[in-house]
């Protein structure tokens, strides 16, 4: 996002609000996947696949994130449409992972 903080802990406690967050939308059965991703040239830092009905029920969800409404992080919305299944990906992911949210 376009914003940056004064101090590494505001930095550091807007992020922990955001992988709490993630927590929150995983626990809500509303985010689906989440991950960082590789240097790219948008700068893009990671991607969430929400399980919404609409794109203005995905920016009220992503309201509740701290580094977002700070603008540390930005948003860029699209309609995605997959497989049922893929709600499956956290149970098995949760079963081989390395990290828990």
């Amino acid at each position: 996002g376009p914003n940056t903080t004064e101090t590494k802990a505001k930095t550091d406690s807007l992020f922990a609000g955001h992988m709490a967050n993630i927590g929150n939308l995983v626990k809500a059965n509303k985010l689906i996947v989440a991950g960082p991703m590789g240097k790219n040239d948008k700068n893009y830092r990671g991607i969430f696949i929400l399980n919404t009905k609409s794109i203005d029920e995905a920016k009220e969800l992503l309201k509740t994130d701290p580094a977002i409404s700070a603008k540390l992080l930005d948003v860029e919305l699209f309609n995605w449409y997959g497989s049922a299944a893929l709600a499956a990906y956290l149970t098995a992911s949760e079963k081989v992972g390395k990290f828990k949210f």
